[in-house]
Formats: C-alpha cells, structure tokens, sequence
C-alpha cells in the first residue's frame, strides 16, 4: 500500500513539473512577441517566427486605424484553422506582389475580434474604407481569385 502511495505521489508531482515547464516555456517563447501578451496559445508560438505571419494588428491598434479612417485590409484567421493553414500560403505572397499592406489578426489570441467585426468564420479578409467596412472575403480561394477580389476592392 505504499508503495502505491509513493508511485501515485511520484505520478502526481511529475504532471505538475510538466504543466509548470510547459507553461514557462509558453512565456520564454512568447517573450518579445507582436501580440503584447504574456502568455500565448502553443499554436501561436509555433508560428511567432513565420513570415507568413508576421504584420500582425492588435484589436487596439486596429480601432486606432479605424478612428484614423485609414484604408486597411485585415485578414482574420486562426492558427488552429486548417482552412486558414491552406489560405495564407496563398495570400500573403500575393499581397506582397500587388503591394498591398494587410494585416494580420490572429482570432485564437484576440477572440474578441469574432464580435467586433462580425466574423462567421477563418479564414475572413476585410477591406476598410474611410473606417468602415466595404468588402469581405470569406473561405478559401486560389491566387487569382484573391488578386480579382483586391483589383474589385480597389475600386471601391
């Protein structure tokens, strides 16, 4: 009996060590990272070095730009998203090749941004306008179907 007691004791402090380094390593790895979090979902982190998603847009400095009524273009998307993890490979180069400056909001991390905007579903690009919303893209699309979409929106 224990001997029991000692091996579930033993269970017991090892799931605790583990829970304790996973949430420090969480907080190492999120140190310095563009969502101005302490902490961060792991799927983040596993992104915090790709440059499929760097430009990220944090839910107050996208409303600054809002009030500023600045032309902006938000792709929403989730790091746990695999129609997201299929879309952004495809959009980013594009937006890089018509030179359009989108951000990025990750809705894992800022989940407030599903009311805020109104989003049904990632991954979502929204075009802003004068501060207001005038187009949305949702769903996954090829390259040039997203540069039609930008091309149309350009317009507007």
């Amino acid at each position: 009996m224990k001997k029991l007691v000692i091996f579930l004791v033993a269970i017991v402090l090892v799931f605790i060590g583990g829970m304790v380094y996973s949430d420090y390593s969480n907080k190492q790895a999120a140190q310095g990272n563009p969502y101005g979090k302490e902490t961060l979902n792991p799927a983040t982190v596993a992104q915090l070095n790709d440059p499929l998603y760097d430009n990220q847009i944090v839910p107050d400095a996208l409303k600054e730009r809002l009030a500023k009524k600045e032309d902006t273009y938000v792709y929403f998307y989730s790091p746990l998203c695999e129609h997201c993890e299929r879309t952004t490979p495809i959009l980013v180069p594009v937006t890089k090749e018509l030179g359009i400056d989108m951000k990025k909001n990750n809705v894992l991390e800022f989940d407030q941004s599903w009311d805020d905007y109104k989003i049904t579903g990632t991954p979502t690009l929204i075009h802003f306008k004068d501060g207001k919303e005038v187009d949305r893209i949702e769903g996954e699309y090829a390259a040039d179907d997203f540069k039609k979409w930008f091309e149309m929106t350009a317009k507007k």
